[in-house]
């Protein structure tokens, strides 16, 4: 029998620990990203710079929460983007027509737009059994299409929105928006839910083997149609938060925002294979994604480098995460 070499080993231990632990990889990756772009300008390593990126990334974030979860179960959800358009237009139309309405209300009426649309796609997706990629690219377009009929093809513009709605995203605690607190505190409950509510748990049950989440009693329909419906509420979520941000809705607003997400998720270490992805890396993504959009404004570089970055992150993360799988896959059946 061979004994292994010191240096082999020493390499099999670090190849696994990086392969349960990507964040710290990531944040490698950040701190070396973040050190080139910083000696390039120095207007990238000030406070009110992180703090526009991290307003950038609120939204991504928000909507990658539901992504994430979505993905785990092995499946996508690409029309997060129109669904963010419906809420967007839809509560911009109400409160332009009832400028009283105060913005949490307008929060839960984007939240039940969210959760409808997202059990239109959680149905078709689980009881009809559609492929996930095929219902929500036939939804992405559905969706959008919903948009121009609520608009009648007019947009709504900051002048016709009520101060209270386009305030409260950028009121600030301890210097910090709203916005970005919200998106904190919706981390943290998921967190809390995927981790420690059985039925979160069982979430990467399903994506991690489907024949023994079906097997141990999981009603695994039921929790599919669930992550549809709570990717869509957070879409519609955010949806109220863009209008408020932005202070319009448009018929193209978010057009390729789902391509974030799903760059969010997979660079922050969501397994396109399902079974695996953390709260933290959604974050951690979307904030590697923020920062390059960032550095690639401050530096002058084309916007088009920004649709090629989030292609090709997307097509790296998931060569690496085929390779991790494959690797580990070996060395237990080794």
């Amino acid at each position: 029998m061979t004994a292994k070499k010191p240096g082999h080993s020493f390499l099999q231990k670090l190849f696994t620990n990086l392969a349960r632990s990507r964040e710290l990889a990531i944040l490698a990756l950040m701190v070396v990203i973040m050190a080139i772009v910083s000696l390039r300008t120095s207007a990238f390593f000030t406070f009110n710079n992180f703090k526009d990126i991290l307003l950038d990334i609120s939204m991504v974030s928000i909507v990658a929460i539901g992504q994430m979860m979505v993905m785990i179960t092995t499946g996508i959800d690409i029309s997060v983007g129109s669904i963010l358009a419906v809420s967007a237009m839809a509560v911009g139309s109400i409160v332009r027509a009832n400028p009283e309405v105060n913005p949490f209300i307008a929060i839960l009426i984007g939240i039940g737009i969210g959760m409808l649309l997202g059990s239109f796609n959680g149905f078709v997706t689980t009881f009809m059994k559609i492929p996930p990629i095929i219902t929500t690219l036939g939804t992405l377009s559905f969706f959008r299409g919903i948009v121009y009929i609520i608009s009648g093809g007019t947009w709504v513009m900051a002048h016709q929105l009520p101060e209270g709605i386009k305030e409260f995203t950028m009121r600030t605690t301890f210097g910090i928006p709203f916005l970005v607190l919200f998106a904190i505190f919706l981390g943290i409950i998921f967190y809390f839910f995927v981790n420690r509510v059985p039925i979160g748990r069982q979430i990467y049950a399903i994506g991690s083997n489907y024949t023994a989440a079906v097997l141990a009693g999981i009603r695994v329909k039921l929790v599919n149609f669930i992550v549809y419906v709570i990717s869509g509420a957070l879409a519609g979520i955010a949806g109220v938060m863009w209008l408020s941000r932005y202070a319009i809705a448009a018929n193209g607003t978010a057009t390729g925002f789902e391509l974030q997400t799903v760059a969010a998720c997979v660079i922050g270490g969501v397994s396109v294979f399902g079974g695996s992805g953390t709260i933290p890396g959604v974050f951690m993504g979307a904030f590697f994604i923020g920062m390059i959009n960032n550095a690639i404004n401050l530096i002058g570089i084309s916007e088009f480098w920004k649709q090629a970055f989030y292609g090709l992150a997307i097509i790296l993360a998931v060569i690496t995460d085929a390779v991790i799988n494959n690797r580990l896959r070996r060395r237990k059946n080794n």
